[in-house]
């Protein structure tokens, strides 16, 4: 049976079905949900041809002006990336997360989220993607097998020997071209291409953000809320409220 809820805001209904394949993030929106933690909460973070944000148990109630997306319970949830099989495809329901450089996990917020808007790629731009990943891919690869590589490194630099940091990173590189070899290229599905070209998204989050739900119906008031008014730090002028989010 799906999970659907209707999320009510001050624009319109909004109703999301939540994915059995990411159980962790289905379960903890359910629950909070239930538990009314959302109602009264703001689409706190809006960029237009991007995404909307909410979330924030900070934001209920906030002043005019009032910097937020720092609130949430004292928890995070593993990430949970079903790809390509879940995808950033308009209309698409993800979890909020820090950056790569405090949570290399990945791990995504116990409670913000976004809906993506985005916008419809040409198959070129697609293809630059796909290349810019396969960087991206390589550099990565690198990077861990530089970690595991940490105390030799730091001894090889400790004693000056340039020729051994340099035959060890041509090691690296080779490694890292076999391992990316195994791997195989990143590139969009048939399905991706043609959803991206048609509906719309934002490809380049694919694999980043844990992709737990999507919208059934109201797309057309994502599109409202994601074309509002917003001041320098992307929250809206005019607060854009989650009423309520009940289980159908």
């Amino acid at each position: 049976m799906a999970t659907r809820l209707k999320i009510k805001t001050s624009e319109g209904d909004i109703i999301i079905r939540l994915y059995d394949e990411t159980p962790k993030h289905r379960d903890n929106f359910l629950k909070l949900a239930k538990e009314g933690y959302y109602n009264g909460t703001l689409f706190h973070r809006v960029i237009k041809d991007f995404m909307i944000q909410g979330g924030d148990p900070n934001s209920k109630n906030a002043p005019k002006g009032k910097v937020l997306g720092t609130g949430g319970p004292d928890y995070t949830i593993p990430a949970e990336f079903i790809y390509p099989q879940l995808f950033h495809k308009r209309g698409a329901l993800s979890a909020a997360r820090t950056g790569d450089e405090v949570n290399p996990e990945r791990a995504s917020s116990g409670s913000q989220f976004y809906i993506v808007w985005g916008k419809i790629y040409k198959s070129a731009e697609l293809k630059q993607l796909e290349r810019q990943m396969g960087i991206q891919q390589e550099q990565d690869v690198f990077n861990q097998l530089a970690k595991q590589h940490h105390d030799e490194i730091m001894n090889l630099r400790r004693n000056r020997d340039h020729v051994g940091l340099q035959t060890l990173q041509d090691k690296l590189i080779e490694e890292t071209k076999e391992k990316c070899k195994s791997q195989g290229k990143p590139t969009f599905t048939p399905e991706q291409n043609e959803t991206y070209t048609t509906l719309g998204g934002t490809p380049f989050l694919d694999n980043q953000y844990t992709v737990f739900g999507e919208v059934e119906e109201g797309l057309d008031i994502v599109g409202r809320i994601q074309n509002c008014q917003t001041d320098c730090n992307d929250r809206p002028s005019e607060d854009v409220r989650i009423e309520t989010i009940e289980v159908l």
